[in-house]
């Protein structure tokens, strides 16, 4: 998850605090981000990255079939006029 989304959310959760309550508000802050650190680990997400990378991988490969496919077409019309 992006630093700014995650900040974002921590933010909105502290600020429900009132203001006086600066010591708790670092706590549960502090909970908070470890608690979705946790939660977001056992996820196992990719980054966007890495998804366009499986992305293009798959694209080569479903090209890489269609090509096979149609080899293999000509060949068995080939072997069976």
């Amino acid at each position: 998850m992006n630093k700014p989304l995650f900040d974002t959310i921590l933010n909105r959760f502290s600020s429900t605090l009132p203001p006086g309550a600066g010591v708790l508000r670092e706590d549960l802050e502090s909970g908070l981000r470890a608690a979705l650190h946790s939660a977001l680990d056992k996820l196992e997400l990719v980054t966007r990255e890495e998804f366009e990378v499986q992305a293009q991988v798959l694209q080569r490969s479903r090209a890489r079939l269609e090509q096979l496919e149609k080899t293999v077409a000509a060949l068995e019309s080939r072997l069976n006029p």
